[in-house]
C-alpha cells in the first residue's frame, strides 16, 4: 500500500481532518476534475500490471528443451535411416503429444493476473465536484470519495469517512476472516496493526456486506494490498518438479550408458570380421531399441491415469507433475476455516435456566438434541431455555433455506443462522415465530454498542429482543428469567453467569448473551438509549465452526506417514488452538504464534524453530509466504492450501500449490497445482496417499523397461564377446522393444496402490529413480534374462543343430516372453506374486496376453516371416521356449523368498 512508504502515521491512525489533509481531498465534496486528471497522469490507472511473459510459441519451443527429448528425436531419424518409419513416427508422436500437454498447462498456469483483474468492479460510484457519478473503476485516483453499498465490491485501498450502524465488509478473500467485518470510522491508536485488524481501512478485491459507507481512497492499483500480492505472485519463479529432474538426470545416464555398451558390441562384431554396413546396423537398431522410448509417453500416461482416480477422491489435478511430488510431501499447511472445519457455526452448549445444556448436531441441519450432564433432555420442559431460543429466532436477521435434496442452506450471517438451527432442533422456526410477533423496528448491531435489538408487536404490547456480548449485555439487565419465572438480577446470578461465559470462552466458541423485556406503549423516539435497559437476562448461547469429522483421523494418518500438518489461518489465536488441539495437531512442546509474533522472528529463527510450530493465526500473505520458504529452505516438500485471494502468493510458491473447490477465488485456482473440490483437508490426504502410489508404479515400470532393455543390450553383447553368431536381427530388435515396451509398461502404471503405502515416511526428494541396490538387482535381471535367450539359442542351434535361423527365432521369443513374465516381477521387489495376487492388475494380464498374441501372430503369419526372418516352430521347440520364458518369474520369486528371510536389498 503507498501508505507503507509514508513516514509518520499510517491512514488508519489519522482522523480524518489528517486525510483530508494528507490526499487533499475533501470528505464531502470530493476531488475536483482537474485535480482527478492530474492523479490520474501522476499515479497510472486503478489497475494491476502484469509482467510481459514469454508468447505461446516461445513456451511450446521451450518444451524441447529436455535432453531426452533431443535423443529420441535423434532415435526417430536414425530410425527412418533404417526405414523402419512405424517407431520413427511413434517416436515423434510422443515428443510432439509431451510437448502439447506441458504447453497447455504452462499456458493456463499463466492466468492468474487475469483472474485478479477479475475482482476489481468495472465501475464505481464517486463524488467529484460535490456532484455524484460513475465512472469506470480503473479511473479512480488517490483522494477519491466513493460511496459503498451493499453487493458493491471495494474499488481501492480506501479510509472509512462515513457509515451506517450496520456497515461490514466480507474481507474471507484477503484476510482469511469467514465472517463479515464491522467497519468504523474511528481512527487506530497503533502503528503497526495486522491487516484483519485495520477496522477503517478497506481494501481492493474485498465487498460489501451490509449497509453503506462513504470512503477516502488512499492507494490504487499496484499500491494496493491486492498489487501487493500480484507483485509477489510475478516474483515467484516456475520451479521444476522432482520427477522432472531426476528424469533429467536419469535421461541422460541411461543414453550415455547405452551409447558405451552399443559401441563396444559395434567394436566386437567389427573386429570379428562383420560387415560394416550390417555391424552399423545391428549397433544402431540396438541403440534404438536400449533407448527407453516410451518412458515419456508411459510417464505422462500414469499421471494422467492417476489424476483420473484423484477426481473420484475430490482431487483435481492442473499440472500433470505435480501429481508425483504429492508422494514426497513433508509438510502439509492448511487453512482452517472449510478446510479443517466445516465452515458452518454450530451452537454445542446453552446457559439457561442457571443450567448448561449441550446441543448435538454439526452444521446447518436442524437435527439434533439438547443434553443435560450427558443425558437427553426435552427443551419443552425448561421455559427459560425456550424462551433464549424463541430470542434467538426473533432477534435474527438471517434465514435457514430447505433444498430439493432435504438439506439446508442460509441466507445471510453465520452466527445468527446457527441461532435458528439450534432453535429448529426445539422445534421452534423462524417463519412460524415471526407470524406471531410482527416486526416494528430494527436496531442494527454495531461496534460500539456490541448489541442488536429488534422490536416486535406482542398480543397488544411490544416485545423488545436484544442480543450482544455478555459482559456488555449483562449491565443492562436488572431481573433474570429462571426456572419459568422472572426475579431481580443479583450479583451472586452476575458472577454466575459470567463464569458460565467464561468456561465456555475459554474452549473457543463465540457466546452471545439474550434478554428481553415487554412494553405497553414504545416512546417517540425509538433508539437503544431507550429500548436496552431494564431488561430481563434469558440466557447464552455458545458456537464455533467445529472440526470435519474426518479431519482427526486423516492427521492421525498423516502423522504414520512422517508428514506434519501445520495449520495457517486468519481466525484467532485461541480458536485455532482449541481446533488444533482437538484434531491432534499440537505437541507438548508446540508453539502457536500470531503474525505479530512473526514480525518480531528473523528467518533465521523461523527456520530453526519451524518444527515446533504447528499454529499460526492472525497472519497476512507475507507471512505464510515467509513460513513456506522457510520450510522449503529446510529441504522439506510443502503442500499449501489456500482458498482466498491473501492465499495466492504461498499457494504458488510451495511445491504443491493446493486451492479449495468451492469457497477458492480463481486467483488462488490459477495459481495452484491442485484443486480441492469439496474443500476437505482428507481429500489432500486422500491425494497424498494416490502421489506415492503413483510414483511407485513409475518406479515398476522404469524397473521393467530398463532391466528389459539391459537384457536387449546383454544378449547382444554376449553373443560378440563369447563369439557366437548374432542372435538377433535390427528388426528383430526393434519388434521386441516394440511389443514388450508399451502395454505391459503400462498396465504397471495403473497397479492398484499397496495398502501399507501411507505407513512408509516420505521418500528423500533428492532419491534417485534407480537407486544402487535397484540398478544392481535390474543388471542381474537384466543378465538372467540375456542368459534364457542365449540358452534357447544354444539349445536349438548346437543340441537341436537345426540352423541358425531357427536359433533365432527361439532367442527372438524368449527374450520377449521373458520380459512379458518379468512384468510380473515387476509388481513388487519383496512380495510374492502368489501373494499379491495373479489377477489384482487384471489390465496387466490382459496386456500381456495381447504382447504373447502379436508374438505368435509374426512367427505363423508367412508373410510376416518373411520380414522378420524367423521360422515356425514345433510343438517340443514352443514348449522348450515357454518354459525358458519364465525361468525369470520363478528365479526371482526365490529371491523375494529368500529376501524375505535374509534381507539382501531394499528397494
Amino acid at each position: 500500500m503507498a501508505d507503507d512508504k509514508t513516514p509518520g502515521k499510517r491512514y488508519w491512525q489519522c482522523d480524518l481532518i489528517e486525510i483530508e489533509s494528507r490526499l487533499g481531498t475533501s470528505p464531502s465534496r470530493g476531488l475536483s476534475d482537474t485535480d482527478a486528471a492530474e492523479r490520474l497522469a501522476r499515479h497510472g490507472r486503478n489497475q494491476l500490471r502484469g509482467k510481459k511473459g514469454p508468447s505461446p510459441l516461445g513456451q511450446f519451443l521451450d518444451q524441447f528443451k529436455d535432453f531426452i527429448i533431443w535423443v529420441l528425436i535423434g532415435a526417430a531419424v536414425v530410425s527412418g535411416f533404417l526405414g523402419e518409419w512405424v517407431d520413427a513416427l511413434a517416436i515423434i508422436a510422443i515428443v510432439i503429444l509431451n510437448s502439447i500437454m506441458g504447453f497447455v498447462q504452462e499456458y493456463r498456469a499463466e492466468k492468474s493476473l487475469a483472474a485478479l483483474k477479475k475482482l476489481a468492479s468495472p465501475n464505481s460510484k464517486v463524488i467529484r465536484n460535490g456532484d455524484y457519478r460513475v465512472i469506470p473503476s480503473n479511473e479512480i485516483v488517490p483522494g477519491d470519495l466513493v460511496e459503498l453499498e451493499a453487493g458493491d465490491n471495494v474499488p481501492a485501498d480506501s479510509r472509512v469517512a462515513w457509515h451506517t450502524s450496520n456497515f461490514s465488509v466480507q474481507e474471507a478473500s484477503l484476510t482469511g476472516e469467514s465472517t463479515p467485518v464491522l467497519k468504523t470510522a474511528a481512527a487506530l491508536d497503533e502503528r503497526d496493526v495486522p491487516l484483519a485488524d485495520r477496522g477503517n481501512m478497506l481494501y481492493m478485491g474485498t465487498s460489501v456486506a451490509s449497509g453503506k459507507a462513504r470512503a477516502i481512497v488512499t492507494g490504487t492499483g499496484m499500491d494496493t494490498e491486492l498489487g501487493k500480492i500480484a507483485e509477489m505472485i510475478q516474483e515467484i519463479g516456475h520451479e521444476t518438479t522432482p520427477l522432472q529432474k531426476k528424469l533429467e538426470q536419469f535421461g541422460k545416464w541411461i543414453v550415455y550408458l547405452c551409447f558405451i555398451l552399443v559401441g563396444l558390441v559395434f567394436l566386437l562384431e567389427w573386429l570379428r570380421g562383420g560387415k560394416i554396413i550390417d555391424v552399423f546396423l545391428t549397433a544402431v537398431s540396438l541403440a534404438v531399441a536400449a533407448i527407453p522410448e516410451g518412458l515419456p509417453a508411459v510417464v505422462t500416461i500414469a499421471l494422467a491415469l492417476g489424476v483420473q482416480r484423484m477426481v473420484k477422491r475430490h482431487a483435481l489435478i492442473r499440472k500433470l507433475p505435480s501429481v508425483e511430488t504429492l508422494g514426497c510431501a513433508t509438510v502439509i499447511c492448511s487453512d482452517k476455516t472449510g478446510t479443517l472445519t466445516r465452515n458452518e457455526m454450530t451452537v454445542q452448549a446453552v446457559y439457561a435456566d442457571g443450567r448448561m445444556f449441550t446441543v448435538t448436531g454439526i452444521g446447518y441441519e436442524p437435527r439434533g438434541e439438547f443434553r443435560e450432564a450427558a443425558r437427553a433432555v426435552d427443551p419443552r420442559a425448561f421455559p427459560g431455555l425456550l424462551r433464549t431460543l424463541q430470542c434467538g429466532v426473533l432477534c435474527n436477521s438471517a434465514q435457514l433455506v430447505g433444498k430439493d435434496d432435504g438439506a439446508y442452506g442460509i441466507v445471510g450471517d453465520p452466527t445468527e443462522a446457527a441461532l435458528l438451527t439450534t432453535a429448529a432442533k426445539a422445534g421452534l422456526w423462524k417463519d412460524v415465530e415471526e407470524k406471531g410477533y410482527p416486526l416494528v423496528e430494527e436496531l442494527p448491531f454495531d461496534s460500539e454498542r456490541k448489541k442488536m435489538t429488534i422490536i416486535r408487536q406482542d398480543a397488544g404490547h411490544f416485545g423488545v429482543f436484544v442480543k450482544g456480548a455478555p459482559d456488555i449485555l449483562l449491565k443492562d439487565c436488572s431481573i433474570i428469567d429462571e426456572g419459568g419465572s422472572v426475579r431481580a438480577l443479583t450479583d451472586g446470578d452476575r458472577a454466575k453467569v459470567l463464569q458460565a461465559n467464561d468456561e465456555l470462552a475459554n474452549q473457543a466458541m463465540r457466546v452471545l448473551a439474550f434478554a428481553g423485556r415487554s412494553l405497553d406503549d414504545l416512546p417517540e423516539t425509538i433508539d437503544a438509549r431507550s429500548m436496552e435497559n431494564n431488561l430481563t437476562f434469558l440466557g447464552l448461547m455458545a458456537m464455533i465452526d467445529p472440526p470435519r469429522e474426518e479431519v482427526k483421523a486423516a492427521v492421525a494418518e498423516c502423522k504414520q506417514a512422517g508428514i506434519r500438518t501445520v495449520m495457517i489461518t486468519g481466525d484467532h489465536k485461541n480458536t485455532a488452538v482449541a481446533i488444533a488441539r482437538e484434531l491432534g495437531f499440537l505437541k507438548e512442546d508446540s508453539l502457536a504464534l500470531t503474525g505479530e509474533d512473526l514480525d518480531g522472528w528473523t528467518d533465521e529463527r523461523l527456520r530453526e524453530d519451524i518444527r515446533r510450530i504447528p499454529v499460526y493465526a492472525r497472519v497476512s500473505p507475507e507471512h505464510k509466504l515467509r513460513i513456506v520458504r522457510a520450510w522449503r529452505k529446510r529441504g522439506d516438500v510443502v503442500a499449501m492450501t489456500g482458498d482466498g485471494v491473501n492465499d495466492a502468493p504461498a499457494v504458488k510458491e510451495a511445491d504443491i500449490g493446493v486451492a479449495m473447490g468451492i469457497t477458492g477465488t480463481d486467483v488462488t485456482k490459477e495459481v495452484s497445482d491442485m484443486v480441492v473440490t469439496d474443500d476437505n483437508f482428507a481429500s489432500i490426504v486422500a491425494a497424498v496417499e494416490e502421489g506415492r502410489g503413483i510414483y511407485d508404479n513409475i518406479k515398476k515400470f522404469v524397473h521393467y523397461l530398463l532391466s528389459c532393455n539391459a537384457g536387449e543390450i546383454l544378449t547382444m553383447f554376449t553373443a560378440s564377446l563369447v563369439g557366437l553368431p548374432v542372435p538377433l536381427l535390427p528388426i528383430q530388435i526393434l519388434w521386441v522393444n516394440l511389443v514388450t515396451d508399451g502395454l505391459p509398461a503400462l498396465a504397471l502404471g495403473m497397479d492398484p496402490v499397496d495398502p501399507g503405502i501411507m505407513k512408509k515416511p516420505p521418500r528423500d526428494p533428492a532419491e534417485p529413480v534407480v537407486t544402487k541396490p535397484r540398478a544392481i538387482l535390474m543388471l542381474a535381471q537384466g543378465a538372467f534374462i540375456a542368459i534364457c535367450s542365449l540358452l534357447a539359442f544354444c539349445a536349438i542351434l548346437f543340441i537341436e543343430k537345426e540352423g541358425v535361423v531357427r536359433a533365432r527365432t527361439g532367442a527372438f521369443i524368449v527374450l520377449s516372453c521373458a520380459q512379458l513374465f518379468h512384468a510380473f516381477n515387476c509388481r513388487s521387489m519383496t512380495k510374492s506374486l502368489f501373494k499379491l495376487g495373479i489377477f489384482t492388475n487384471i489390465k496387466l494380464v490382459y496386456a500381456n496376453f495381447a504382447s504373447f498374441f502379436l508374438q505368435v501372430i509374426v512367427i505363423n503369419v508367412p508373410f510376416l516371416r518373411t520380414i522378420f526372418k524367423v521360422e515356425q516352430l514345433s510343438l517340443p521347440d514352443w514348449a522348450l521356449v515357454l518354459v525358458i520364458s519364465s525361468f525369470p518369474l520363478w528365479a526371482m520369486e526365490i529371491v523375494k523368498a529368500v529376501n524375505r528371510k535374509v534381507k539382501m536389498y531394499d528397494v
